[in-house]
């Protein structure tokens, strides 16, 4: 019997850019070549529903190796494997827990992205699953890296530039702090390093590696239009408008305050729902609250009333956003920078909504 962990390249689409992990199981004399992967969810009438409540269910499925390799072959996906060096009693408890885990009461678990998924799987599988313990040396850099800045490295590589500022959108402060060094393993590549170095009963856990699947990467180039160039160029127009005493523009202004702050409070709404709308624990104790007001949704439809409450309201908003952007880069949330020229002109339409009309004293 060989048994083998498969590392598989990161693909082009979101759902791929972190790369897999499986476990494949080689018996030639029963012609067993068997894929064990932790990665598989069922698409049905209510996925969408689960996913975004954080309910989605992942399960272990078996395939053939053949039936795998061809998927990645089709992705342009490269693959390497490591075989592990475990005795013929230890192969044959991992190969019994496996088939313990893909039974159909067994084989479905609670997917999370950081500390339960495909790799973090297969990784405790292999450290528990075959008797002796594993030893991990430690893999981190120094200092080490918070989760927010293993997930970059990807994110960057693949130039998903828009999905990077959607998921520092999302996710909040618990991102920040940083991974141990077992923590850091939720991702395949740290994973694949940790079992390069790793040890069982004093000797190394991989007997050799070798590539089986090389291919050029598909990733995507990064998009002409940036977020920070797109929230660059809104500040650009916005504080333009602002300036440009012209009946026509004032009209327009009026026209995107409106829009503005009705999406702003929109997100807000979304941020909160996904704090504690659902079990996503990572949405939590998002700082992103502090410029997407959900307040701003109903204050959006009175945002150019002549009102002492609504001025003194937009007021306390330009204070609030000039303290976010003097506290930017200090808080226990690291920020995506391309937000910094949307606050700046929250900030702007802000001040122009609560300053005094000519002629008009603040109350």
């Amino acid at each position: 019997m060989r048994i083998t962990l498969l590392t598989c390249a990161p693909g082009s689409e979101l759902y791929s850019t972190f790369g897999h992990t499986a476990i494949r199981v080689q018996e030639p004399t029963y012609g067993i070549d068997e894929i064990y992967n932790y990665g598989t969810f069922e698409f049905d009438d209510d996925f969408y529903v689960k996913f975004i409540k954080g309910k989605l269910p992942y399960a272990l499925t078996v395939q053939s190796f053949d039936e795998f390799l061809y998927q990645y072959q089709m992705e342009s996906r490269s693959v390497i494997e490591q075989e592990l060096s475990f005795n013929c009693t230890q192969k044959q408890t991992l190969y019994a827990s496996l088939k313990t885990n893909a039974l159909p009461q067994n084989r479905e678990y609670r997917y999370d992205f950081l500390f339960d998924n495909c790799t973090t799987r297969a990784r405790d599988i292999v450290d528990t699953g075959a008797g002796p313990r594993v030893t991990f040396p430690n893999i981190l850099a120094s200092p080490p890296l918070t989760f927010r800045d293993h997930i970059d490295v990807y994110l960057n590589r693949g130039h998903q530039d828009w999905s990077q500022l959607g998921i520092d959108l999302l996710l909040g402060a618990k991102m920040d702090r940083p991974a141990s060094n077992s923590e850091a393993m939720f991702l395949p590549d740290n994973l694949m390093i940790a079992f390069d170095k790793a040890t069982i009963d004093g000797k190394p856990l991989v007997a050799q590696k070798k590539v089986i699947l090389d291919l050029p990467s598909l990733a995507n180039e990064s998009l002409l239009i940036t977020p920070i160039i797109a929230f660059g160029l809104v500040f650009v127009i916005v504080a333009a408008l602002s300036f440009l005493q012209k009946r026509w523009s004032r009209k327009v202004v009026a026209a995107l305050d409106f829009i503005i702050f009705f999406l702003l409070g929109l997100i807000g709404v979304l941020l909160l729902f996904m704090w504690f709308g659902t079990n996503h624990a990572l949405c939590a104790n998002n700082y992103n609250l502090l410029w997407a007001l959900p307040t701003n949704l109903g204050m959006a439809f009175f945002v150019h009333k002549q009102s002492g409450w609504v001025k003194k309201y937009f007021l306390a908003v330009l204070v609030l956003s000039l303290l976010l952007v003097g506290t930017w880069f200090f808080l226990p949330q690291r920020m995506n920078n391309a937000f910094l020229p949307l606050v700046a002109a929250i900030a702007l339409r802000s001040w122009m909504i609560s300053k005094p009309k000519h002629g008009e004293k603040r109350i």
